[in-house]
């Protein structure tokens, strides 16, 4: 039993592919200015394998691609156009606790989003932060004409 353990080895096909890549969405900033830069950024990304759907918003400079593609192969692609691209820098400003911090502000970004960085966390005995405190809803012993 041993020698067909052996020589079964030899006769089994393994693949040589790796895994299926997840799908994923990526988003990327583009800067395009007219049509053709649209159509050209469009056609790259469309043709790659793998990609289900490509949607490209002009006014934000953004594509977004759907898919089971690789987030780097994507970039990749996009920048062999000639244009300056990088991932989407952005978030939308209800999600971050301090959307005017010098960091996230950003004056190119679109209306309703802020640049995506690490937020600073108040400083707890910070007078700011224990004025605003006082009158939460949070706290039991807010002002009582509230």
């Amino acid at each position: 039993m041993g020698a067909l353990d052996y020589f079964s080895n030899f006769c089994t096909v393994t693949s040589t592919k790796g895994k299926r890549k997840p799908m994923q969405t990526v988003e990327i900033k583009v800067k395009m200015d007219c049509d053709g830069c649209e159509r050209r950024v469009k056609h790259a990304v469309t043709s790659m394998r793998g990609v289900k759907s490509v949607d490209v918003i002009r006014k934000e400079s953004r594509v977004r691609v759907t898919g089971y593609v690789d987030a780097n192969k994507v970039l990749k692609r996009v920048k062999s156009t000639g244009k300056r691209a990088e991932f989407w820098p952005y978030i939308p400003y209800n999600l971050v606790s301090y959307p005017y911090a010098t960091q996230a502000y950003d004056k190119r970004a679109p209306a309703g989003y802020v640049r995506n960085v690490v937020q600073a966390v108040a400083v707890p005995n910070d007078p700011d932060e224990r004025i605003t405190s006082l009158f939460s809803d949070d706290n039991p012993n807010a002002c009582s004409i509230m």
